[in-house]
């Protein structure tokens, strides 16, 4: 995949390269980094992302729209989106991340995606940062329950469990598929009590864990 991938994927197509490189950049590869893009990234997402919830759900109250907004802008979460832009093959990284794996870090995609947004806000200001935001979240906000307060699925199908006392789920990885900077997951979530067994699919294994879970938590008829 190539930057071209990267701005279709985000709708917007930037007038500078150089603000682009920027943050593609991490403070590995050199001088000008990305730090400060992120800065000013992170700001912008929790502005459009609290909008968002504000808009969608005019009864839920604001103690509940934080947890929702918190679950929404958490490192795993942006760097679950940042994985299925392929950031990671795009970062310029020094010789010493490269080594380590740096380019599927999680904390490093998360701190490039929040970059990305702040370098479509300087170079086209905060529309196209709102939309940007909007386009690579939409699967996200319309998937949302308000009334698990933000609550993963993970979360919500342990909570379910024991509170009929009922085994934890077991996650088992099943396999590995892709090149290293844009592999898929499959993972299988057994819950034996209820005869319950599902199968996710992600760009990480928690992302693969997250989607078996809630689709197990869907069969438990739960509400």
């Amino acid at each position: 995949m190539s930057v071209a991938t990267i701005e279709q994927g985000i709708g917007y197509v930037f007038q500078s390269r150089d603000v682009l490189a920027q943050a593609l950049t991490h403070r590995s590869f050199g001088a000008t980094h990305n730090e400060r893009l992120e800065f000013l990234g992170d700001s912008v997402l929790n502005c459009v992302i609290a909008q968002a919830l504000y808009e969608r759900f005019a009864a839920v109250r604001e103690g509940d729209l934080s947890r929702l907004r918190a679950n929404l802008v958490r490192q795993e979460t942006l760097a679950e989106i940042a994985q299925r832009l392929d950031l990671g093959g795009q970062l310029r990284l020094g010789e010493g991340e490269l080594k380590s794996g740096g380019f599927r870090r999680p904390s490093i995609l998360a701190d490039a995606l929040e970059a990305l947004f702040g370098a479509v806000f300087l170079d086209g200001g905060f529309e196209n940062a709102r939309q940007a935001i909007l386009v690579l979240y939409e699967p996200f906000l319309a998937n949302l329950d308000p009334l698990h307060s933000g609550k993963d699925a993970k979360t919500a199908l342990q909570e379910f469990l024991q509170g009929r006392r009922l085994a934890l789920p077991q996650y088992q990885l099943r396999a590995t598929r892709g090149e290293a900077h844009a592999q898929e997951f499959e993972v299988e979530c057994l819950i034996p009590e209820l005869g319950i067994v599902t199968t996710g699919r992600g760009p990480s294994r928690r992302a693969a864990e997250q989607e078996a879970a809630r689709r197990a938590f869907e069969q438990t008829g739960a509400k």
